[in-house]
């Protein structure tokens, strides 16, 4: 063992990651850990993301914070899906909805009846059977069951359940990433966690072992600890500049390397799905909270200069600007161990995979519930720093693949989509491809956090024909086809219909007051 028992845990940083593995760990382990973080209000944030994707609301189920209360307190918003505009070529929209797509068998899954279909002359939009995709497009919601003040929408007034058999929509979030950490900060407060006002002046390491054995401030207190985490940003202040760990650089597959941040007032009702829109350098995300909207501006430098974004986002984002743009610069990867002797890296520290696909505040979460999992009370055993490296490693490279697939699959005619479509990709990557070229395969393994349906919609939405299908999508007959899309398509249009907009629904459910933003600044943020 590289350790004697752990019980004292200091994380080293807050922001939206130090303060979601503080709330986490505090949760679980209440009384038995001793748990420290360590910020200082001089050292600015850049929030994680203000898009979240839907196993978020697994983590709160488990932490049991209340959906109502978190939404107000975050001025956040509901998020059905992503919509693509301009990817594949200028003028091609596409969403990739959360949720399950069709109704299929154990032995064919539904996009194959619907290629099937196609080729019968049946041309339907595959977005028809999506309840998240409908809702979407229409701008509605509903949380299926739920008492909504004196308005009440719920499945007995039309909110059917869908095809797949779910009661409700498949959501998350968009939220103020300042807010959200102070939100996060109070919950973790409560459970006994300890707060450390002061800046990280010297990581101080054990000679004999080279683990972490306290942090030094800048007025000489030291925080002694038995196990660190390392949410310091992309500084890597533990995990890279204590210890060294190195950095595997993504940035020959994923070229966009900044990014300028900007908010603005919302000027019309919040839509619930983010924006992601292509241009000829990269692309710009647009998410709607409950009082701002979030801007941003991602490129490539070698075909984007700073000011040149600057310029091109304020003139393409809606609303007033609430503060000045901010340029972010980064180098997409990971650090090559997330975890190393006594140090786990979190969040920006731990690596960071394009804002692009919403899935910076998941990686924290999925790092500080699989922390919980191992958690190493008797002893840091190499044996399961090992396991906890390779999950760590197979989870950021299944993220990265499923990004490096929006580049490479276009039909773009700038410089940068020329080099993406051209560029070697990842075997792991070239397989997927292939096998639903040829056949329409797809698939997740175990660990992987893209399912089946996104890869489906991303990979049609950019323009990957397949060129064969599995021989049970002909096995129906026409009238049997037409019946299986009506069986789906009909509940799903009727339960959007009965919805009320996106907007109603966050004024009667969830609304934040205003006092909740002006009390402080948000953090600036480094993507969707």
């Amino acid at each position: 063992m590289g350790t004697s028992r752990v019980r004292k845990v200091v994380i080293a940083g807050g922001g939206t990651a130090g303060w979601l593995a503080a709330a986490v760990l505090s949760h679980q382990f209440r009384d038995l850990l001793d748990i420290t973080l360590v910020e200082s209000e001089q050292i600015g944030t850049i929030g994680v993301g203000e898009s979240t994707i839907p196993p978020i609301r697994r983590l709160h189920q488990l932490l049991r914070i209340d959906e109502r209360e978190f939404m107000r307190a975050t001025s956040a918003s509901f998020k059905l899906s992503i919509s693509f505009e301009d990817w594949l070529r200028p003028g091609r929209q596409f969403f990739h909805p959360f949720g399950y797509t069709g109704l299929g068998t154990w032995a064919c899954e539904f996009h194959h009846f619907w290629l099937a279909a196609q080729q019968r002359g049946i041309k339907v939009p595959l977005a028809e059977f999506s309840r998240e995709a409908m809702a979407s497009r229409e701008r509605r919601f509903l949380i299926s069951g739920r008492e909504v003040g004196a308005n009440e929408w719920t499945t007995r007034q039309g909110g059917a359940t869908g095809a797949q058999g779910q009661a409700e929509l498949n959501y998350a979030y968009h939220l103020d990433a300042g807010l959200y950490a102070r939100f996060l900060r109070r919950f973790a407060e409560g459970y006994g966690l300890r707060r450390i006002e002061g800046r990280i002046a010297e990581v101080v390491l054990a000679p004999e072992s080279g683990f972490v054995q306290s942090l030094r401030l800048d007025d000489g207190r030291l925080v002694e600890g038995d196990l660190f985490i390392d949410c310091s940003g992309f500084r890597g202040l533990l995990i890279e500049q204590a210890l060294q760990t190195g950095y595997e650089d993504w940035s020959h597959w994923l070229p966009c390397d900044r990014a300028v941040a900007l908010q603005t007032r919302l000027e019309g009702p919040a839509v619930p799905y983010t924006r992601a829109i292509a241009h000829e350098a990269g692309w710009r995300w647009q998410i709607p909270l409950q009082h701002r909207v979030g801007n941003g501006w991602v490129y490539c430098s070698r075909h984007m200069s700073d000011d040149e974004a600057r310029r091109r986002l304020l003139r393409e984002a809606s609303g007033t600007p609430i503060r000045d743009p901010m340029v972010v610069p980064f180098t997409t990867g990971r650090r090559r161990l997330a975890w190393n002797r006594n140090v786990v890296a979190m969040g920006l520290s731990s690596g960071f995979v394009e804002p692009l696909e919403s899935t910076s505040i998941h990686m924290v979460v999925s790092a500080a519930v699989r922390l919980v999992q191992m958690f190493p009370m008797e002893g840091i055993a190499p044996e399961m720093v090992a396991r906890y490296n390779a999950i760590s490693r197979h989870e950021m490279e299944d993220v990265r693949d499923f990004i490096i697939l929006h580049y490479h699959a276009n039909a773009r005619d700038e410089p940068l989509w020329r080099e993406c479509r051209d560029m070697a990709i990842p075997d792991s990557l070239a397989e997927r491809i292939a096998l639903f070229r040829e056949r329409a395969y797809v698939w997740q393994d175990e660990g992987d956090l893209f399912r089946t349906d996104s890869w489906l919609h991303v990979m049609l939405g950019q323009g990957i024909a397949p060129q064969q299908f599995h021989p049970l999508g002909l096995a129906l007959p026409e009238p049997e086809i037409r019946r299986l899309f009506d069986t789906v398509r009909q509940p799903i249009r009727a339960a959007v219909e009965a919805m009320p907009s996106h907007s109603d629904f966050l004024r009667q459910y969830c609304p934040a007051d205003a006092a909740v933003w002006a009390a402080g600044a948000p953090a600036a943020t480094a993507g969707a």
